[in-house]
């Protein structure tokens, strides 16, 4: 189970990294953006680890305070939503 959740979210990391670079180019080359709600959404269902690394390496969305209210809001509401399962699945042992 474990490694299935950890290939899970090295997986969603890896997309929400990607997409984050792509907007970073796109902004850069003032091409077609990638939908801040859609990288909003990566980080929610669990890409959010790969989303702190992109915003870290390519210092992309860390100005829009907007964007990072509603970011680290969705990473708590995902940890809460991961900790309410995991309580559920432990107490359901």
């Amino acid at each position: 189970m474990w490694t299935g959740l950890v290939i899970f979210y090295l997986l969603a990391s890896t997309v929400c990294f990607a997409a984050y670079a792509r907007d970073k180019a796109a902004a850069r080359s003032r091409a077609r953006r990638t939908p801040e709600r859609r990288l909003l959404l990566l980080g929610l269902v669990g890409g959010w680890p790969g989303a702190v690394l992109a915003q870290q390496v390519l210092r992309h969305k860390t100005a829009k305070a907007s964007f990072q209210a509603l970011f680290w809001s969705s990473v708590a509401a995902h940890v809460a939503a991961a900790g309410a399962l995991a309580w559920l699945f432990v107490l359901g042992r």
